[in-house]
């Protein structure tokens, strides 16, 4: 999930009551359930293969979950010790409680992860398999406005947190309002204007002193994400039921499917992307649930074979290709010119995100390869 969204849920739990386990509480949940993200920053100086193939990784693991969990607290706890020692006054921090409130934030990092169809490795550095929720989509703006409404209303008291909270309310709202074609939101003007009208609500209960509930409007907020995620849940295993059956009828004669997934779309919970695997071939379809025609835009490609096998067999000890055939959850390839005579292109993509031939950062990869090395006649991936 995006870090707005971790932010959001580790201020929720220490309004809901975690705050109250030591001085700096608040600040250490907010870190926390930020800190498996700390990855990024490590791998912000190397390339973008090093840092697919370490995102996730062992900072998103149990082990390295334990480990953060535990070394925020004895930072915290350092910092108070040179403070008091410097200011010459007692220590502040409760370490017990910043230890509690620190495993409990950090956890909700790679579950919140799960959730999506990313994924993570929690069994590193001893078990590489990746786990997907396939649940949430990686942006959430119904978990913004859920979360988002809960922690403005508790924690605008001061002008700096005031200001902190004006930023975050303009940059998102301006991130709904224009990005272009509606930034794929199912409903965009239905959309807008119900979070124009949170928003505008949202003022009203300030002004009216809602907040004085206190922890109840987060603990409520968390309970009502539960009863999202839980309908998420059925609406996914609806759509799992009816891409299976799609899948059948989508799917070549005497092919046999291996594995179907669905996976969420940017805040629409009746649309679904969903991808399946046969002994022959990879599909990708758009799947709308309630809907007369509910399947659009499916694409078709043959596993390699021929001349596409051997130009994957000559790219295959590439650094590159090996990082990234760890990562994609449906790889699949085809040639740039398959009737090539000097050099071509081979262009690998994990149909979870994009195809062949679409540059798409991270998802997607093209290699040159020799086209003496790829001389035998093959069967072509077909759209």
């Amino acid at each position: 999930m995006d870090n707005l969204t971790h932010s959001l849920v580790g201020l929720a739990a220490a309004k809901s009551g975690l705050e109250k386990l030591s001085p700096g509480a608040t600040t250490l949940c907010v870190l926390a359930a930020n800190a498996p993200d700390v990855d990024v920053v490590l791998l912000a100086f190397t390339d973008r293969w090093t840092t697919l193939q370490n995102h996730r990784g062992i900072t998103h693991a149990i082990v390295g979950v334990i480990t953060l969990s535990i070394l925020l607290p004895l930072i915290f706890l350092g910092v108070d010790l040179l403070i008091s020692k410097l200011k010459r006054r007692p220590l502040r921090v409760k370490f017990g409680g910043l230890m509690l409130a620190s495993f409990l934030a950090t956890a909700t990092h790679p579950f919140l992860d799960w959730t999506n169809n990313y994924g993570l490795r929690p069994f590193l550095p001893w078990n590489s398999r990746w786990f997907y929720g396939d649940l949430v989509f990686i942006v959430d703006p119904f978990i913004w406005l859920l979360l988002g409404s809960a922690c403005f209303l508790l924690t605008t008291r001061t002008r700096v947190q005031k200001s902190i909270w004006i930023v975050i309310g303009v940059v998102s709202t301006l991130l709904i309002l224009f990005t272009p074609r509606g930034g794929n939101l199912p409903y965009p003007w239905l959309i807008r204007g119900l979070w124009i009208a949170i928003l505008i609500g949202l003022i009203v209960l300030y002004r009216t002193q809602f907040a004085s509930l206190g922890s109840r409007i987060p603990r409520a907020a968390l309970v009502l994400l539960v009863i999202y995620w839980t309908a998420l849940g059925f609406v996914h295993s609806r759509a799992l039921i009816r891409a299976r059956e799609e899948a059948e009828k989508m799917k070549s004669t005497g092919e046999t499917i291996s594995r179907v997934v669905a996976m969420p779309t940017l805040a629409n919970p009746l649309g679904w992307d969903c991808v399946f695997e046969t002994d022959k071939a990879s599909y990708r379809f758009n799947l709308k649930l309630f809907n007369d025609s509910p399947v659009s835009r499916s694409v078709r490609y043959e596993k390699p074979t021929g001349k596409t096998e051997q130009a994957l067999e000559a790219i295959s000890s590439d650094r590159r290709t090996k990082i990234f055939l760890g990562f994609a959850r449906f790889p699949v390839v085809k040639l740039a010119d398959p009737d090539c005579t000097t050099q071509t292109l081979v262009q690998l993509a994990d149909l979870r995100y994009t195809e062949p031939g679409t540059s798409r950062g991270n998802f997607s990869l093209e290699l040159p390869v020799d086209c003496t090395l790829i001389g035998a006649q093959a069967s072509w991936p077909a759209r």
